[in-house]
């Protein structure tokens, strides 16, 4: 039975519920590792109150029972759990922390980019993307959706016709319109994006060539014809964002320059063009990036 968020029932509990409801819950907010192992007497004991109102009281938070809500206390702490007790901040030590927090997890997460990717495939794919007369980039979620949007700005101005989609219907109907000259980047950091998935089954169906960038042996990357693996490390420095995104724009910009250096220097005169038609827009120096 699913009662989603039962640490936020327990919050309300012991905000609003009855002397007994709000002792229980107290309790268990306090050490929820306990009051996932602890037998029924020692909650009703430690609480004050008897063993069928620890009963009622799981109940009442849409539990099956005791060991239902011992299960789900147990998720919560594999879950979320380092959510809930983070390590304490030293903010006298704010400054440096937080640059060599971010500063460190830029470039273990390129290097380890560096250390799995496979040039090989690289060029490949790169030949692929200057071959295709249709060029899709699919991403959901957060750093994916980032990623979809990226390869686009990335490849368009190399004078390539590739446009990227974040939504799931978006990517199955673009899907479907796919062709043998068609290709697909698909961007997943779980390779289990159900609309990236599908949709990439959709296009192979109508012959479109598929690349992942995704975690290894992921249903995304078994459903693609070709996989380059994206990796997000664990990482318990929870208020700093997600070093993978470094990864993953590491990953386009190898594609993109690869990409860039196959056509030659056809492209220069894409880029040119852009930088002329920035100018009148204050952005004439030479030495700033093209349309960035």
């Amino acid at each position: 039975m699913t009662t989603g968020d039962i640490v936020n029932r327990l919050r309300i509990c012991a905000a609003d519920g009855s002397k007994a409801e709000k002792r229980l819950a107290e309790i268990i907010l306090a050490d929820i590792s306990y009051a996932s192992k602890a037998p029924i007497a020692d909650l009703a004991l430690r609480a004050g109150v008897s063993e069928p109102t620890v009963t009622r009281f799981c109940r009442a938070l849409g539990c099956e029972g005791v060991r239902d809500f011992k299960f789900q206390l147990a998720q919560v702490l594999a879950i979320g759990g380092l959510y809930l007790f983070p390590e304490p901040l030293v903010r006298d030590e704010r400054d440096a922390r937080v640059l060599d927090a971010v500063s460190d997890g830029a470039t273990a997460a390129m290097q380890r980019v560096r250390d799995v990717i496979d040039m090989s495939v690289v060029n490949a794919v790169a030949e692929m993307a200057v071959n295709a007369k249709h060029i899709c980039a699919y991403g959901s979620g957060g750093v994916s959706s980032m990623g979809a949007v990226e390869m686009q700005n990335r490849l368009f101005r190399l004078g390539l016709p590739i446009v990227g989609h974040t939504d799931g219907q978006m990517q199955r109907m673009s899907a479907a319109v796919c062709d043998k000259h068609s290709l697909i980047f698909a961007i997943s950091a779980s390779g289990q994006a159900n609309s990236v998935i599908e949709s990439v089954g959709i296009a192979r169906q109508y012959g479109a060539r598929t690349v992942a960038i995704t975690s290894p042996d992921s249903d995304l990357a078994k459903e693609a014809d070709v996989a380059l693996p994206f990796i997000i490390a664990p990482d318990t420095q929870l208020f700093k964002p997600t070093s993978g995104r470094y990864a993953l724009l590491f990953i386009i910009d190898l594609i993109a320059m690869t990409t860039a250096e196959l056509i030659g220097p056809s492209v220069l005169e894409g880029l040119r063009r852009i930088r002329i038609s920035l100018s009148g827009l204050n952005m004439s120096d030479p030495g700033r990036p093209v349309g960035d």
